[in-house]
């Protein structure tokens, strides 16, 4: 078994990005005056939910391709896995305040889900295989 290094790598850098979407977030409450929930203000509710998605899908990834790397996939295959799943995530929250069903929405929003769970898709068809 090896050192997933290349996911370890990865895992730092999504790290910080949900420490930049918790501040985003924080942010957002005190500038809203909200100490709990989103206290009726949509763009805020859109940030807790931007940031709550990233924690419902990211620690699977993670977890997934750290395996498959362990397991000894090729480099280019965790790294396509680990740039789709990066990708996905940056673009995920610019959707969610895209305007209601525009190009960006679509593409941002709906490519980052595309892009998240075809990566996890990926890595669990590859761990069973």
């Amino acid at each position: 078994m090896t050192f997933p290094a290349t996911t370890a790598f990865y895992a730092a850098l999504f790290a910080l990005f949900h420490l930049g979407l918790s501040g985003w977030v924080m942010a957002g409450r005190l500038s809203g005056n909200v100490l709990h929930g989103d206290g009726g203000n949509s763009d805020l509710q859109k940030r807790i939910r931007s940031q709550a998605n990233f924690i419902e899908y990211v620690p699977l990834a993670l977890i997934l391709i750290a395996l498959l790397e362990a397991r000894g996939a090729g480099h280019g295959t965790i790294q396509g896995l680990l740039v789709a799943l990066l990708v996905g995530r940056i673009l995920h929250p610019v959707g969610m305040f895209a305007p209601a069903n525009s190009p960006r929405q679509f593409a941002c929003r709906g490519g980052g889900m595309v892009l998240t769970l075809g990566a996890i898709l990926v890595a669990a068809v590859l761990l069973l295989v």
